[in-house]
């Protein structure tokens, strides 16, 4: 029984037997060689499976513990490594063991005079944990579409798996697209062998297959229930690709858990993971990493062909990443934070990323802005209660859920902003002090595109509805201001219900190409419609829709000229002009089909030339009040025409 390391009492004590026959090399902790070059024998340290690297005379970071390190990981007999001090590493360790835990107990981790990584190697990690992968490939063809979540998997011959095998499975990139968009790249365990060709694995894909797309199967014997604690980590100062470093990567990894990492001034990420499967990262912290511009460095945590992961609990401060998720799926990010996010906390990288959460954070958030090599994709997002200076998720995101999501705008440029892609994107609840920006770069979603519940700050410089949205998009209960000339787009059906349109005095009324707009309820204030199409259009307003105020175009409702017809349907609408030179309606060129009925006007104006209803047209304008409204044009009445009868003129 030895009663300390240097001095009875230090920690470094220990149990240790005598073996006359080991020959076993001396590492200073659980084998120690006799002081005499060539004697035979050694003392044995007799351990339960819990080491310290006090046992190894490490008592602070004054010399480098890397000895000590791989000595305790590497004996398979050890299951935990605990440190009760400071430590220093000089060294880039790999691993391939399972079940071991590295406990660091808050102790400071600095890695000053590591030894040289190799180029843009974010796997380069004090500590690398990774599986083995096999020689043993599985090539298989779909002869049939595979659909979205479908688990079961095409293979030539079922014999060649057996249940509980782990496989890395990728499918081929999408023909004639950018060389990376595989929609298909994860480790996955074989869960049934349903049929001779036929298995199920642990993983329902996220994306329709096409006849025809391969998948590459390797066996690999992964890294098992490895997990890092509790580290206070300190990065080379202006450490770069070669000499940074950072504290912990895993690759070909199942169940491996990290906890309690506190880094500063890391290169790559704290947390670097590539084909790994159920995870837990909770209650990190990253600050000012060594770079946020180089690609791939400053993040806390990066998953990569990643799946059912958990990021909680943590936070970063000037970094670049938070979280980052590449063709990742089945995710889930809570209460993490960023504060000097200006690079963004929260990202996906377009990769075909589906089916992640993220509740309760804060910290700007992007999504699939990678670049089209990759796809542009991602899929069935949700967020929910979430804050943040800037949201956007523009490209290919389908099926975009946001809930409760508030977007503050600060000093940097285009801040405020929520940018979405029409696509199932659904919102509810959300706000931004910046313009709501719709787009739609793809069209997989069946569900209908719905903003709901929300409030949102125009600007002149971006339209509500880009022109390449062609779906149907639904605003209910929707507060829309600083309206001035702010144009929807789009050409896809598009429905107001019951949402506040705001602008002012000396704003314009905003351009419409929407071909068919519908407006139920809610006000226009100081602001309007100009429909702006080169198409037909209608446009139906009723249910009790109020529109007050007056604009600098001088019109609530107009259109442009050209040869379409536009429909117009007014239902009990409630107009009233704050002047006589604001018009109702403005209509000086046509065809024009107008049908108004049940409506009020107060003040103001109604100008409706001649020219704007020839032979194509048709005018019924009946059982409407007209407070002080001034007809300035209004066409011949004719078996088309009809405006005098039936009106209650004030």
């Amino acid at each position: 029984m030895v009663a300390g390391y240097r001095a009875p009492g230090d920690g470094g004590g220990k149990l240790v037997r005598w073996s006359a026959s080991s020959t076993a090399a001396h590492n200073g902790g659980t084998v120690l060689a006799p002081d005499r070059a060539g004697r035979r024998g050694r003392w044995l340290q007799v351990h339960d499976g819990v080491l310290d690297f006090r046992g190894f005379g490490h008592f602070d970071d004054s010399r480098p513990a890397d000895a000590a390190l791989d000595a305790m990981v590497t004996d398979a007999s050890v299951h935990r490594v605990e440190a009760h001090t400071d430590l220093l590493f000089t060294r880039r360790h790999t691993f391939g063991r399972s079940h071991v835990e590295l406990d660091f107990g808050g102790h400071r981790v600095s890695t000053e005079g590591i030894e040289k990584n190799s180029h843009d190697n974010p796997f380069g990690a004090v500590l690398y944990f990774r599986g083995e992968v096999t020689g043993t490939v599985v090539t298989s063809r779909l002869s049939a579409p595979m659909p979205d979540l479908a688990d079961v998997f095409e293979v030539p011959d079922s014999a060649a798996f057996a249940v509980g095998q782990w496989w890395a499975v990728e499918i081929d990139a999408v023909s004639g697209a950018g060389s990376y968009e595989k929609e298909v790249q994860k480790l996955v365990q074989v869960t049934q062998l349903v049929d001779g060709t036929h298995i199920r694995v642990n993983y329902k894909i996220g994306w329709d297959l096409a006849a025809g797309r391969t998948f590459t199967w390797t066996k690999v014997n992964p890294v098992q229930r490895a997990h890092v604690r509790d580290m206070v980590f300190q990065g080379v100062a202006d450490g770069d690709t070669f000499t940074g470093s950072h504290p912990v990567a895993y690759e070909y990894a199942v169940s491996c858990d990290v906890s309690g990492i506190d880094a500063t001034g890391t290169f790559w990420p704290v947390v670097m993971r590539r084909w790994c499967t159920h995870f837990h990262t909770y209650g990190c912290r990253l600050k000012n990493p060594a770079s946020v511009t180089y690609g791939g460095a400053g993040y806390l945590t990066q998953q990569i062909y990643c799946l059912y992961g958990h990021v909680e609990d943590c936070h970063v401060a000037n970094s670049r990443h938070l979280n980052d998720w590449t063709a990742s799926a089945y995710g889930y990010v809570t209460n993490c934070h960023g504060d000097g996010d200006d690079q963004g906390p929260f990202v996906t990288h377009g990769q075909f990323e589906h089916d992640l959460v993220y509740t309760g954070n804060s910290g700007l958030m992007t999504f699939a802005n990678s670049g089209a090599a990759w796809g542009s994709a991602a899929k069935r997002i949700t967020v929910r209660k979430h804050v943040c200076s800037w949201f956007v998720a523009r490209v290919k995101v389908t099926d975009l859920t946001l809930e409760d999501m508030h977007v503050i705008g600060n000093a940097q440029a285009g801040s405020g902003m929520l940018w979405v892609n029409a696509d199932g994107v659904q919102i509810r609840g959300c706000t931004a002090s910046g313009p709501l920006v719709v787009s739609q770069t793809s069209s997989r979603s069946r569900r209908p595109n719905v903003i709901a519940d929300s409030d949102f700050t125009q600007s002149t410089a971006y339209a509500v509805t880009a022109a390449n949205v062609s779906s149907a998009l639904h605003l209910t209960r929707v507060r829309l201001a600083g309206l001035d000339g702010a144009a929807f787009s789009g050409t896809g059906r598009l429905v107001l219900e019951d949402c506040e349109l705001i602008g002012s005095a000396g704003a314009a009324a905003g351009p419409v190409a929407h071909g068919d707009v519908t407006v139920r309820g809610g006000t226009l204030t100081d602001t309007g419609f100009t429909l702006s199409s080169e198409k037909d259009q209608r446009l139906r307003i009723g249910a009790g829709t109020r529109v007050t105020g007056t604009n600098a175009s001088g019109a609530f409702l107009s259109r442009t000229g050209g040869d379409r017809t536009v429909t117009w349907q007014l239902d009990g609408v409630t107009a009233e002009a704050a002047d006589a030179a604001t018009a109702h309606l403005l209509l000086t060129s046509g065809p024009n089909r107008y049908v108004a009925s049940g409506c009020s006007f107060r003040g103001g104006r109604l100008e409706l030339t001649q020219g704007a209803f020839g032979a194509e047209s048709h005018l019924l304008h009946s059982g409407c009040v007209e407070d002080g409204t001034a007809r300035t044009a209004m066409p011949a009445e004719g078996d088309r025409i009809r405006h005098t009868a039936g009106n209650l003129l004030l």
